[in-house]
């Protein structure tokens, strides 16, 4: 049964074209991973089958009475509402069913024979769709999934507004979880995840009878949760059953056979028009060369998609400073209140270091001391006197500004050519680098960002999740250049298959921490 169908469905900005006559289907339980490289329009795709983007043409079907529930890289929370309410806001749905139960008992006392078969019918209608979305054990239900993402040991009497932006994001992805719909729809849900988070909810997804759509860079993860693939590039949408290294077999062989399909009709192309060229003039075998013209004008030509710019990353080394980079004294981490236990570190010339722990111990906050932008709660952080550093945020570049224009404000002395290049090399085109850096996807931005790191000599690179959005390819590109750089390098992340290549040191904030883990 197909619950979702989309066709002929193409869609653009400006000259720049995202889907191009894209069709796709659900089937009821199926699990599809939607996959493509940074800028493709998987985030755009969710939002048009979603109705929070028209498309240009083509039309998207759902089947009636359907329910969906969609986390997308950019939802926010109120202020005010604890992390319960918002996790009860997940059966809003049921409690008005529930309302609308009660108000039918109360109509009953003075009603028709005829309308009280129908209120009853109404009634056990109601109470059945209660009953199986276990409406009567909610208290429970929620404390299952906000232990298994995590947020138990927050309190959920906690205000969201005092949450890190990863405890929101789970926040957010329980409550979506909790609303159990027809379809479930995720984008980048693992970005905000810690690594036994990660393992339950490929856990759930696993088990998840209901169908879903997945966008995901997380290559493990999405191979252990799917059964369907749907590949997106160049603005076309291919479907594809099996996981992700299935997707992967058949995508390289249908490369081939193109390629090879390619090569054999430029051959063909080239013997016809040589013997035209040749033939054409002479009387004797002019209707033979236009026999082959006919051919030729009619043959349907195979053309290759063009390659996609792949990013080349690569950080400049400053001077280097002394054996000490960084040394802390009786460090005690926090804002308001302690985070941490007093700690006395140093951070060495060379050194490699990943950051682990789970959201809201302060990770963020320990990269954001001890580069001196915020201040400890007590003890005391010093720099060697020759550092440079160069520091990549988690949070996003939302501005009017163009990418260009974004690099070129920090670096006014170049050229528009070198500013261009070097965005060019980190895999952006000129559509990218002439877009606003609001409407670009999270790796584009990504990019961006990085290419401005990139552009001055540093010594020490600090890296806040870095590969949030990031494509693989562009994964992969950064582990090659974090580890080939010889400065000092403090990284915090969630994908151990990441660091671990990297890191010769792992600095894990749990056994800092004095709250309960």
């Amino acid at each position: 049964m197909s619950i979702l169908n989309v066709e002929n469905v193409t869609h653009g900005f400006g000259a720049r074209q995202i889907l191009d006559n894209a069709s796709f289907r659900l089937l009821k339980g199926e699990h599809v991973g939607l996959v493509g490289a940074n800028g493709e329009g998987k985030s755009t795709f969710l939002n048009i089958i979603t109705g929070k983007l028209m498309p240009d043409e083509g039309k998207v079907e759902w089947c009636r009475r359907i329910t969906t529930g969609y986390l997308d890289q950019y939802s926010t929370l109120s202020k005010g509402k604890t992390i319960n309410d918002v996790l009860h806001e997940a059966f809003n749905h049921l409690a008005d069913l529930e309302k609308e139960m009660l108000e039918l008992y109360d109509k009953m006392a003075g009603c028709s024979e005829e309308e009280m078969n129908q209120a009853l019918e109404d009634v056990g209608e109601i109470q059945n769709i209660l009953d199986y979305s276990g409406y009567y054990t909610i208290d429970s239900k929620i404390s299952e999934y906000a232990n298994g993402l995590g947020l138990g040991e927050i309190g959920l009497d906690r205000d969201v507004s005092e949450l890190s932006g990863g405890q929101r994001a789970k926040v957010l992805l329980a409550k979506v979880l909790l609303e159990n719909p027809m379809i479930l729809i995720l984008d980048e849900p693992t970005n905000f995840l810690d690594e036994n988070h990660i393992a339950w909810l490929k856990n759930f997804l696993q088990n998840y009878e209901n169908a879903f759509i997945l966008v995901s860079h997380d290559i493990p993860f999405l191979n252990d949760v799917v059964n369907v693939i749907y590949h997106v590039e160049n603005a076309v949408l291919t479907r594809y059953t099996g996981d992700y290294e299935n997707f992967q077999r058949m995508y390289e062989l249908k490369k081939r056979q193109i390629e090879q399909a390619y090569e054999k009709q430029q051959k063909e192309i080239a013997d016809l028009q040589d013997f035209i060229a040749r033939n054409k003039a002479r009387v004797a075998t002019t209707n033979m060369a236009k026999s082959r013209q006919k051919k030729l004008d009619k043959m349907d030509i195979i053309t290759l998609a063009s390659e996609k710019p792949k990013p080349v990353f690569s950080f400049n080394t400053a001077r280097a400073t002394g054996r000490v980079v960084i040394e802390c004294s009786d460090h005690v981490l926090g804002y308001n209140e302690p985070l941490t236990r007093p700690v006395s570190l140093k951070i060495e010339w060379g050194q490699k270091i990943a950051i682990k722990g789970v959201n809201g111990l302060g990770k963020s906050t320990l990269l954001k001391t001890l580069l001196k932008l915020i201040p400890s709660v007590a003890g005391t952080v010093e720099h060697d006197q020759f550092v440079e550093i160069g520091y990549f945020e988690q949070e996003e570049i939302a501005t009017d500004k163009t990418a260009l224009q974004t690099i070129w404000d920090e670096y006014p002395s170049l050229t528009n050519a070198e500013v261009r290049a070097a965005l060019a090399k980190c895999g952006l085109t000129t559509d990218h680098i002439t877009s606003q850096m609001r409407v670009l996807s999270g790796g584009e931005n990504a990019k961006v960002r990085l290419c401005r790191i990139m552009m001055k000599n540093v010594n020490l690179l600090v890296l806040d999740e870095p590969t949030n959005h990031l494509d693989v390819d562009a994964k992969e590109e950064l582990k090659r250049a974090v580890k080939e750089f010889r400065g000092t390098v403090l990284l915090v992340s969630h994908e151990p298959e990441f660091y671990m290549d990297i890191a010769d040191e792992v600095w894990n904030l749990e056994d800092w921490t004095t709250k309960i883990v």
